[in-house]
Parts: structure tokens; C-alpha cells; sequence
């Protein structure tokens, strides 16, 4: 099957194995390509990393890159949406496209604010009810916003 999109999603100093294993998982189910950069948290063949991706990492596109700057000029056209909890805009706000990168931050601490500062009209949010909950699950994150880009591309 051929995708109809060419979605990406971006990982930035991911640090938890089984997130970025699940994520992987994402990515091999949708046709979505994987962007890693650097440093993780961990090997990429960490044992649990796999464990978490199961046998889906032979069907999934990915790239790990040694730095933000390197997959930006490696990118020079791309269109970026910065997942934050830094962020009054809805998800649903934005208007995807089917070569758009969906950028999403460590779980502890996110996207760094340099990043954001300098991408603040691209910065976007998942809104939730509580306000005592900080923020979701980084794989389930990628999964909401993704699956809302896949639908506004129509390729799901």
C-alpha cells in the first residue's frame, strides 16, 4: 500500500524506550516516517525499544539525526507544527498538509524553549478538561494529532 501522505513525525531528544518503540509502531501502521534527533535517552537497540515496537521497526521509514539544526537544513521547505503544553492553540486549528512534520519534545520537559520562542505562530497544543493533568502520554500525543492530520490529508 502507498501512502497518500508523506506526514513525518519528529521526536526531539526523545528519553523513554517504550514511547518511542509505541511511536514506531504508529508510524509502521500509518506509513508515517520517524525523525529521531539527538541525544536520546537511549541505544536504539535497547532491548525494551524493541520490545515496545515490537517486530514493526523493519516496516517503519525512520532517521536519527545529530541535531535539531541538521534535520532543519536537511528540511529547508518543510512545514513544522511544535507540539507543547506551552500553548493556548488547539491542534484542531491547524490546517495539515500531506508533507507536514509534526515536532513533539522530551517527555520531561518538552520542546525547548529556544524552539519554541523562535516557532511561536507554529506552536500547538492538545487541550484537556483537568487542569491538574500537565500532559499526556508522548506516544499517545503523537497519535491523537497525527490521526487528526491523516484525516485532514485524507488518508485515512
Amino acid at each position: 500500500m502507498t501512502p497518500r501522505h508523506n506526514l513525518q513525525i519528529v521526536l526531539v531528544e526523545p528519553e523513554i524506550p517504550p514511547n518511542t518503540g509505541a511511536i514506531a509502531r504508529l508510524c509502521a501502521a500509518t506509513q508515517t516516517v520517524l525523525h529521531l534527533v539527538e541525544p536520546l535517552g537511549f541505544k536504539l537497540d535497547d532491548r525494551t525499544l524493541k520490545r515496545a515496537g515490537m517486530d514493526y521497526w523493519r516496516h517503519v521509514t525512520w532517521k536519527s539525526w545529530p541535531s535539531w539544526a541538521a534535520l532543519r537544513a536537511g528540511h529547508p521547505d518543510a512545514v513544522f507544527h511544535f507540539l507543547t503544553t506551552k500553548t493556548t492553540r488547539p491542534y484542531t486549528e491547524a490546517r495539515f498538509r500531506p508533507d507536514d512534520f509534526l515536532v513533539f519534545g522530551r517527555e520531561t520537559r518538552g520542546l525547548p524553549e529556544s524552539l519554541l520562542r523562535e516557532n511561536a505562530q507554529a506552536c500547538l497544543t492538545i487541550p484537556m478538561a483537568n487542569p491538574d493533568v500537565r500532559s499526556l502520554n508522548l506516544a499517545t500525543a503523537a497519535a491523537i494529532v497525527l490521526f487528526e492530520a491523516l484525516r485532514q490529508v485524507r488518508a485515512i
